[in-house]
């Protein structure tokens, strides 16, 4: 699937970008990968660690926005990851037109390129947000989901597969809060912010993100959702991971977070199998012959079945996060 094939990576200079380059040329032989992104500066950067002279790799700035840039980037392209979006939650509520442009636009415009342009497969990060969203980062990614596994109703006579992947909070990722604490053990800080003591998150690697997004451009039929199966922490346990000496400084919950954040709902679980590694969000539409037939022996999880931070039988405890913290970011 992969060997062989031109791919694209909206967002690619991003945290997702890079480390998917990483591991595509570490582990496949690609014709060819192009990086498009925005920002020049990170195209310099990401450069300095993938130069054109060295490996098959091309550097598109452009934005989602765009369709006729898209166009152009999008010519002779077999396979597309689409990771690019406004992720801030307090950023989107505050330019909420942006977000709009950038995540439901944007979106729009991508799956339409990829069908004038015969992608053979879409594959799209979304978030764990995504689920009941209350704010509007959360509410745009939902629309994002709707207008990709809609999309393949559109695509008729042509091969063009549009998947998603759905996770919850990468581990040092850009805006994570990993960084935000280890900084401030860093100045010394004896109290950290929480902003309440139930608070739960899924955890996720950025190599098992990359894994994840793998097996959709290599398994996907269209129209479905792959969910990881990864462990939950409380937010204050990573304090106590960080810095077991520090306190704590409840500053309660801000506007647009959950208590504990949703991967696969209760109305979604009805639609929903299990594969092992992953669960599957079957599409409710199936506009092609044969799109889910691969699934169609396998039980439905139900009503009574929903995946939360809180609810999970996985936990992460100190010492692995320990690892991943120390893999990522070294001693602290």
């Amino acid at each position: 699937m992969i060997n062989g094939k031109t791919i694209l990576i909206t967002g690619g200079t991003g945290t997702f970008g890079q480390k998917f380059t990483e591991y595509i040329f570490a582990n496949y032989k690609p014709k060819k990968v192009i990086i498009f992104s925005r920002d020049e500066f990170k195209h310099y950067k990401m450069s300095q660690t993938f130069p054109e002279g060295k490996y098959p790799i091309r550097y598109f700035i452009g934005d989602i926005r765009d369709k006729g840039r898209l166009l152009r980037a999008f010519e002779g392209v077999d396979l597309v990851v689409h990771a690019a979006a406004m992720k801030h939650v307090p950023a989107c509520e505050y330019n909420p037109f942006e977000a709009v442009r950038t995540n439901i636009i944007g979106a729009q415009n991508i799956a339409e390129a990829a069908l004038d342009k015969n992608v053979e497969k879409v594959v799209i990060l979304s978030t764990d947000k995504a689920v009941s969203p209350v704010n509007l980062y959360g509410a745009t990614k939902l629309s994002m989901e709707k207008i990709f596994i809609a999309s393949e109703s559109l695509v008729g006579n042509k091969n063009t597969i549009f998947s998603l992947v759905r996770y919850g909070n990468v581990v040092g990722s850009r805006g994570s809060v990993i960084p935000f604490f280890l900084e401030l053990k860093k100045k010394g800080v004896k109290e950290y912010p929480i902003t309440d003591d139930r608070m739960t998150r899924f955890w996720i690697s950025i190599e098992e993100g990359v894994k994840l997004v793998i097996h959709a451009l290599e398994n996907g039929q269209g129209g479905e959702i792959f969910i990881p199966k990864i462990p939950s922490m409380k937010m204050t346990d990573l304090v106590k991971v960080i810095d077991p000496e520090a306190g704590i400084k409840h500053i309660g919950i801000r506007p647009g977070e959950k208590l504990h954040e949703t991967l696969v709902s209760n109305e979604e679980a009805r639609h929903t199998v299990d594969i092992g590694k992953y669960y599957v969000i079957l599409p409710e539409f199936v506009f092609r012959k044969d799109q889910t037939a691969k699934y169609d022996k396998m039980n439905k999880l139900g009503y009574e079945f929903s995946y939360s931070s809180d609810n999970n039988d996985e936990w992460i405890d100190g010492e692995d996060l320990k690892k991943l913290i120390t893999q990522k970011f070294g001693e602290f």
